[in-house]
């Protein structure tokens, strides 16, 4: 700011008012203050001027996804960003790949930053040791999960609802031997998709077999394997239900045609496969744009209870999940 207050032949003060917008700079001095920045390439300091002024916003925020790989991930983050930067922030991206530490690892690089606040999609297990962030002033919103251990907004879907709406659909085209794909159980949105298909069993009367659930998969080769295996066996299912769109690709490379199957998540090729794939729909854009706004809410100062939103899913039929089963009314 020196060097450029010398070129510009004003004091440091004005260079300041300048580069930080204030008013009260005659225009032909701002023109040469601008101009003495462009030609000694000066850029301010963010992260100085945030140590420098602890009672303003850094105009940052964090966003903590399992796998930025992942589609339904990149689609939230690209939501996300989009409403960051309406609201004039930038966005930092980590990925957890299900492992907490690492997850808390990254988010304390981020509040090391002072990020304004955090969008989270939860790894499992405990996510107590961010009380200490929320007591510093840092505002969280969790988005797809809940985290286990933190009083915090979330925005979800009613994973339990949906998946025991696709069980009971599936049950209604004659199956009864339905297999479950999924990750973790301790990951909240797998635990309650898992929950929804054991209940729906139960409400038809139908025994939960454990020997055609699979849990900890994480990748298309791992469902791959895991339906390969069950369709192996002395008993094997008639009916297959991924957990989400990662799955449901493994899961289709060595499904047999006149096995039916559903997925967790819709995906571009879903419509066009043959048969076309049977999904439960949810909108990851929606999900990531409300828990931003939620966030940057927060940020400017709601002091409301948290609170938990639910967004819809939507079963959508075409024709993979209708495939008829044993148990099918004659003639379907």
């Amino acid at each position: 700011m020196k060097d450029v207050a010398a070129e510009a032949g004003v004091s440091v003060m004005t260079v300041s008012r300048v580069v930080n917008g204030d008013a009260g700079v005659a225009p032909p001095t701002a023109a040469r203050v601008e101009a003495a920045v462009r030609k000694l390439g000066y850029q301010r300091d963010d992260v100085a001027r945030q140590l420098r002024r602890t009672d303003q916003l850094s105009q940052t925020i964090g966003l903590m996804v399992d796998n930025v790989a992942d589609p339904f991930m990149a689609a939230v983050a690209s939501a996300a960003e989009d409403v960051a930067r309406q609201r004039g922030s930038m966005v930092l991206i980590g990925s957890s790949r299900a492992d907490v530490r690492r997850e808390q690892e990254v988010i304390e690089t981020f509040t090391a930053r002072r990020v304004d606040g955090l969008i989270l999609i939860p790894a499992a297990g405990s996510h107590r040791f961010l009380r200490s962030a929320q007591a510093q002033g840092t505002k969280i919103v969790c988005v797809d999960r809940a985290a286990p251990g933190l009083d915090a907004d979330a925005v979800v879907v009613d994973n339990f609802g949906a998946v025991k709406e696709a069980v009971h659909h599936l049950i209604a085209h004659g199956h009864r031997r339905i297999a479950y794909v999924g990750d973790k159980p301790e990951i909240w949105t797998f635990g309650e998709r898992h929950r929804g298909y054991r209940a729906a069993l139960e409400a038809e009367g139908i025994d939960a077999d454990p020997a055609i659930v699979r849990h900890g998969l994480r990748s298309g080769p791992d469902a791959a394997q895991a339906v390969t295996e069950l369709l192996s066996s002395p008993e094997p299912p008639t009916a297959v239900l991924a957990g989400n769109e990662v799955l449901a690709f493994g899961v289709l490379a060595v499904l047999p045609p006149d096995i039916a199957f559903l997925s967790f998540d819709d995906f571009a090729l879903a419509p066009r496969l043959t048969p076309p794939v049977t999904v439960i729909a949810q909108d990851p854009v929606a999900l990531a744009t409300s828990a931003a706004h939620l966030l940057f809410a927060r940020i400017h100062g709601d002091t409301s209870p948290p609170r938990t939103v639910v967004m819809p899913t939507e079963l959508i039929p075409r024709g993979s999940g209708e495939i008829p089963g044993p148990h099918a009314p004659h003639g379907r």
